[in-house]
């Protein structure tokens, strides 16, 4: 009845039966994923009758595109295809499609964990087994090593978590090495190799040299385990159903998001039962979020590398998208503003997305590509920005990375860390004359300070399994940030920072200056359109650039859940790597030096 039918029933079959004059043959679309780039169908054959089997001349199944998700579909499949071939009718022989996923769920394990290179190549050199296949669903595929590198590269492929200051490790290239020293392989580092080309689009900032030599592995490197599959199959199962956790994900978020009000900036009259369901409730959502982030960083570390790099853009797209929903429930509690602000109202947030799915909206039973983007895509449309699809659709990095991330936001215990690591980045680009500098807080106080002590509802922080990476700052009212910083942050700073007659260190005066001058008026004809702004003068240096745009989408969450309509970021000429970050978010140039007293180009853009 469809292109991609729920359900294939016998008085279906009957009509079309009567119009052919003989049994068809039917080309199964259920799992095929080539209308959407950001869906895949690990789930059983589910919907299809047993007893169609004799009704037909034959079944064909149309597989997902990538080879190593079909295990489960041809697997069930075969359940399907031997349910009900006897006369004896028991439980056993009837199909189920649950019994036949934890069947195919038993076997794929072993398969899962085999130390399997991209394209399941042997070691053997044998170029025409690195020929990329020519069933391919996304443009994006190309970046992914295992379609253009002959055998001998990519049995080189890095296996460990890579970063701008640590090369990565080269797995062992023999058969026998691999299996004969598997659990040595979780534990030690491989000689390292450089990689060329490696990409360096990130923006600068974080500093970070001397940590980031000392970032071990991903905590979830090694085996994958049968709960982790059961999670990945549950987020990505069936084209018109969701599995148990991609259910639960989507069912806590809206309720979270609708109920938002009972830990709103200003609620008190909430009662207390009510504010901990939510917090309950938040504290559940945050742990499925925290488990995918651990599936992804088990996934990219495991040893089976034709799994990783055929299921990795899906696994890395959900990651991302969960790091935002994550931040944004942590965010909620005691930030959101609520009826009583003047700003934004939690009752008019619910222009941030449909309360109701799309095909309850039509009324139908639509094609499955009517509503894209699958799991990822309902959380999207679930957060503010939802419909800005430039801030969460972007093809993978060129090399995994199994760091285990999460976005918070931030909490004042957090500035001593955030202030030693922009002075480490502002003294590696004066060439580390630390010296001069009078006094360690005149860095941290002029790039971090005003938004920390004045708007810290508006920052967030990245973490990696070692501690704070990086952190991006916003404002949510630029005209009321700016009458409070003359009237309180400048004067403190001031007395923090006394000129002290000749011996004053002229570094930190010129800084205490600059404090002054930063805070600088913007015309009404920008902030009237763009009234907030966000400064990423501690956004960090990654490989996977991902990252980085999932922190600063954390943030722009925040701002349009408050009544933000706009934002603006200030960037200087000659940072062509910022310029092309934002540009590629959204963000259009307004400003530039010539139409005002800074040199700095302001680029904005609609929330």
């Amino acid at each position: 009845s469809k292109v991609i039918s729920r359900q294939l029933s016998l008085d279906c079959l009957a009509e079309l039966e009567s119009v052919l004059q003989r049994p068809p043959l039917i080309w199964d679309n259920l799992h095929a994923n080539d209308y959407d780039t950001r869906r895949l169908f690990l789930g059983p054959f589910k919907g299809r009758d047993p007893q169609l089997r004799s009704h037909l001349r034959g079944l064909l199944l149309n597989p997902n595109c990538e080879f190593e998700a079909n295990y489960i579909p041809l697997h069930t499949l075969a359940s399907w295809y031997r349910a009900e071939k006897d006369d004896i009718k028991d439980e056993e022989r009837e199909y189920c499609p649950e019994r036949a996923l934890t069947a195919a769920l038993h076997d794929w394990m072993e398969e899962l964990n085999q130390p399997l290179q991209a394209g399941r190549q042997s070691t053997r050199s044998d170029h025409r087994a690195s020929v990329s296949p020519s069933r391919s669903k996304a443009p994006d595929r190309s970046d992914c090593p295992s379609t253009f590198r002959a055998t001998h590269a990519v049995a080189k492929l890095p296996v460990f978590p890579l970063n701008s200051s640590s090369p990565p490790s080269s797995p062992p290239t023999g058969k026998a090495e691999r299996e004969g020293q598997e659990a040595e392989k979780k534990r030690s580092h491989q000689p390292s190799q450089q990689v060329p080309g490696s990409r360096s689009g990130a923006p600068v900032g974080g500093g970070r040299v001397q940590r980031a030599q000392g970032r071990g592995l991903c905590g979830g490197k090694g085996l994958l385990s049968e709960a982790q599959v059961r999670l990945l199959v549950g987020l990505h199962y069936l084209p018109h159903e969701h599995g148990p956790s991609a259910q639960k994900l989507l069912q806590d978020l809206t309720w979270l998001k609708s109920n938002c009000h009972l830990v709103g900036a200003n609620s008190k009259k909430a009662q207390p039962q009510k504010v901990d369901e939510w917090r309950g409730r938040a504290s559940s959502f945050l742990s499925l979020c925290e488990d995918i982030a651990q599936l992804h960083c088990s996934v990219v570390g495991g040893a089976n590398r034709a799994v990783l790099y055929d299921l990795y853009p899906y696994v890395w797209d959900l990651r991302n998208t969960a790091l935002v929903a994550k931040a944004f429930i942590c965010w909620l509690d005691g930030r959101v503003l609520s009826d009583s602000s003047s700003l934004a109202t939690w009752r008019n947030c619910f222009h941030w997305c449909g309360k109701t799915t799309g095909a309850d909206l039509l009324g139908v039973d639509p094609e499955p590509w009517v509503f894209k983007g699958g799991v990822s895509g309902e959380v999207q449309m679930l957060l503010p920005i939802g419909s800005s699809s430039e801030l969460f659709t972007h093809p993978p990095p060129l090399f995994p990375t199994s760091r285990l991330y999460n976005i918070r936001p931030y909490h004042s215990k957090d500035k001593v860390e955030l202030y030693r690591m922009v002075r480490q980045l502002h003294l590696r680009t004066q060439g580390g004359q630390e010296s001069t500098m009078a006094h360690p807080d005149v860095i941290g106080d002029r790039c971090l300070g005003p938004c920390l002590a004045l708007s810290p509802e508006y920052s967030f922080i990245l973490e990696d399994e070692l501690g704070i990476c990086g952190c991006v700052l916003g404002i949510v009212d630029v005209r009321s940030f700016a009458k409070r910083c003359q009237a309180s942050w400048i004067p403190a700073m001031r007395d923090k920072y006394p000129p002290k007659g000749n011996s004053s260190h002229s570094n930190t005066q010129n800084l205490v200056q600059l404090m002054e001058e930063d805070q600088g008026e913007y015309p009404d004809s920008l902030l009237y359109h763009f009234p907030s702004q966000l400064r990423l003068d501690a956004l960090p240096e990654l490989v996977d650039v991902s990252v980085s745009r999932t922190l600063l989408t954390a943030l722009l969450t925040a701002l349009k859940a408050n009544g933000s309509q706009g934002v603006f970021c200030e960037v200087q000429p000659t940072d062509h790597q910022r310029l092309e970050f934002l540009t590629k978010l959204g963000f259009l140039e307004i400003l530039r030096g010539e139409a005002r007293s800074r040199e700095g180009v302001v680029l904005g853009r609609l929330l």
